[in-house]
């Protein structure tokens, strides 16, 4: 019997999340290890994902929640310079395989909140 439940845990206030602006970062363990992640908001709406490049497993900010490009339009590795959709997270140029690790959000009275998953939970303290 599978005892998992599915938590909404808060992140930010919905005003922390400017388009194409700065990323909140939080920790969370992914596949039982501990991992950063980034919370973006483009186009009105919030998304989430890993902070890890698909082409090396490496953060992506070159500065801290810095991870749109100048236009706003790419999330960016700094490193290699893979380019992300930022809505889905999926690989749009350069040296990157697949997509980005998204996380769920939901965001309601001022809030947004993550969602953990059976792969994605809370770093335990």
């Amino acid at each position: 019997m599978n005892t998992f439940s599915v938590q909404a845990l808060p992140l930010c206030r919905s005003d922390e999340l400017v388009d194409a602006g700065l990323a909140v970062a939080f920790d969370v363990v992914y596949a039982g290890q501990a991992c950063r992640a980034f919370a973006i908001r483009y186009q009105g709406a919030p998304h989430a994902y890993l902070n890890r490049c698909t082409h090396v497993p490496m953060e992506m900010d070159y500065q801290p929640g810095r991870f749109f490009d100048d236009t706003g339009q790419w999330l960016l590795c700094a490193t290699h310079g893979a380019a992300y959709l930022p809505s889905t997270g999926q690989c749009a140029g350069g040296p990157c395989r697949g997509g980005l690790v998204k996380i769920a959000l939901s965001e309601a009275d001022g809030m947004v909140h993550w969602h953990t998953a059976p792969h994605l939970q809370p770093v335990e303290f």
